[in-house]
């Protein structure tokens, strides 16, 4: 993300923590589900809600792109409903064994947060199959 501006970082950062925290995350799973680094204890998550950007690193980048593409996922599902995209990811799911998708994105990390974004968003689970690049090849 480094072509992204600073205040487009801030801004972004402070539309991650305003969604994690409406789905009730405590600063240690706030800290887990964006694998910050370890020089981020979570007594300071609040910076980021205030005046700090999360750190410019690959796999907080990563997990902030798949958050974001949640958060726009349950906006299509739920568009007039802000309440039911909280209560969506705190309720059990059987596609994810009865347990709630932000349980899954916690304990399982990057995999957890892909695979509540390909129940979520069937283009990006397509993405991932290789189905784009076949269908590409077969048009062409």
């Amino acid at each position: 993300m480094t072509e992204v501006s600073t205040d487009e970082r801030l801004a972004m950062t402070r539309n991650v923590m305003s969604m994690l925290e409406a789905w009730g995350l405590s600063a240690r799973d706030i800290l887990t589900i964006l694998s910050l680094p370890e020089s981020v204890k979570a007594r300071s998550i609040s910076r980021f809600r205030e005046d700090e950007p999360f750190p410019d690193e690959p796999a907080v980048n990563r997990r902030v792109a798949y958050l974001l593409r949640i958060e726009h996922a349950l906006h299509t599902y739920f568009p007039r409903n802000p309440e039911m995209r909280n209560l969506w990811v705190k309720r059990g799911n059987k596609q994810f064994g009865r347990k709630a998708p932000i349980a899954v994105m916690v304990e399982e990390g990057e995999s957890g947060l892909i695979s509540v974004l390909s129940h979520l968003d069937c283009t990006f689970a397509w993405d991932l199959t290789g189905s784009k690049s076949e269908y590409g090849e077969r048009t062409s």
